[in-house]
C-alpha cells in the first residue's frame, strides 16, 4: 500500500512555520486517511514482533519506567511503508522550512504508550547531542499520529516556547509544572523543534493506546543516530531512490555540510 502524498499548500507550510516559531511545535491534521493508518499500525506491530524475535528489545529501562511503553526501532529496515513515510513530501517540506534545503534522516522509531505507561525524564533532543548555547534549530522531529493523541492516553508533554532557552541554566526549577500536552487527531503530523523541552506522558486510560512514529531529521553536519550503511540490508539499499540515499547519508559526501542539490528546496516547493 502506498502512502497518500497530497502536497501541502504554501499556506499550510506558512502556518506551520509560524506555530513552530511561537510555541516550538505545529500540528498538520488529516495527512493520513483511516485505511492507511490501520495498515501502518498492522505493519508496526509486525515490526515489533520481528525485533523481539531477533533480540532487539521493545522495552528500554533507561528510557521508560515499565514495559507498557513499546519502543520499535529499525523501522526503515522492516517495511517499505516506513521508508515511504520518512520521505513524505509534505513532511520534508516542513523540515526544510526550518532546517534549510540540505538535511539528513537521523532516525525513525516508534513509541506506543499502552495503558499504564509512565513518563521519561524531561529533556530536549538537541541538548542531548549539541553543546550549549542552542542558538537555532539543528534538528526537527516529525511525529506521525497513528491514534488520537490527548493527555489521558499519554500525549507528549512539552513546554511552549522552550525552544528559546539557549542554555541549561535557563531551564527553571519549576519546568515540569509548565508542561502541557500535544493534542492531535489520528492521521495528523506534529512537527517539533528539537530544542523544545518535553517528556512522554502517562497513559492513564484502561484500553486506549497512543501510537506515534518519530522521524528525526538534522542539518547535514550532525552525526546521525543510526549508521544506515550498517543498519540497512543490501536489498533495502538497492531499492532506494537517489534522494533517499542522500537523505540517509549513504553516499560518500554524507556529512560535509552539503548533501547535494537533490530534493526540494523551500523556494522551489510548489505545494498548491
Amino acid at each position: 500500500m502506498s502512502i497518500p502524498t497530497t502536497p501541502f499548500t504554501h499556506e499550510t507550510l506558512k502556518k506551520a512555520k509560524e506555530s513552530l516559531a511561537k510555541t516550538g511545535h505545529a500540528v498538520i491534521p488529516d495527512v493520513l486517511d483511516t485505511q492507511t493508518i490501520e495498515d501502518i499500525l498492522t505493519r508496526l506491530w509486525a515490526a515489533a514482533e520481528t525485533n523481539t524475535s531477533r533480540g532487539a528489545p521493545t522495552y528500554i529501562p533507561a528510557l521508560d519506567p515499565n514495559a507498557s511503553n513499546v519502543r520499535v526501532f529499525y523501522l526503515l529496515e522492516r517495511d517499505r511503508i516506513f521508508r515511504d513515510l520518512i520521505q513524505h513530501p509534505g513532511a520534508l517540506a516542513i523540515v526544510r522550512h526550518i532546517l534549510g534545503p540540505q538535511i539528513l534522516i537521523s532516525n525513525f522509531t516508534a513509541n506506543i504508550a499502552r495503558p499504564g505507561s509512565g513518563s521519561m525524564q524531561l529533556h530536549s533532543d538537541q541538548s542531548l547531542v549539541v553543546p550549549e548555547p542552542w542558538e537555532e534549530p539543528w534538528a526537527l522531529n516529525i511525529i506521525w499520529c497513528l491514534t488520537d493523541v490527548y493527555f489521558e492516553n499519554g500525549a507528549t508533554l512539552y513546554i511552549p516556547g522552550s525552544q528559546s532557552w539557549k542554555r541549561r541554566v535557563e531551564v527553571p526549577a519549576s519546568a515540569e509544572e509548565m508542561l502541557v500536552p500535544f493534542t492531535a487527531s489520528k492521521g495528523s503530523i506534529i512537527a517539533m523543534d528539537a530544542r523544545v523541552w518535553h517528556t512522554s506522558g502517562k497513559n492513564v486510560t484502561v484500553d486506549h493506546d497512543r501510537a506515534l512514529l518519530f522521524g528525526y531529521y538534522t542539518k547535514p553536519f550532525l552525526r546521525q543516530q543510526v549508521n544506515w550503511t550498517a543498519a540497512l540490508g543490501e536489498d533495502v539499499k538497492s531499492e532506494l531512490s537517489e534522494e533517499g540515499r542522500e537523505l540517509l547519508g549513504l553516499n560518500v559526501t554524507a556529512n560535509t555540510g552539503k548533501v547535494s542539490d537533490v530534493g526540494i528546496g523551500l523556494e522551489e516547493y510548489e505545494g498548491e
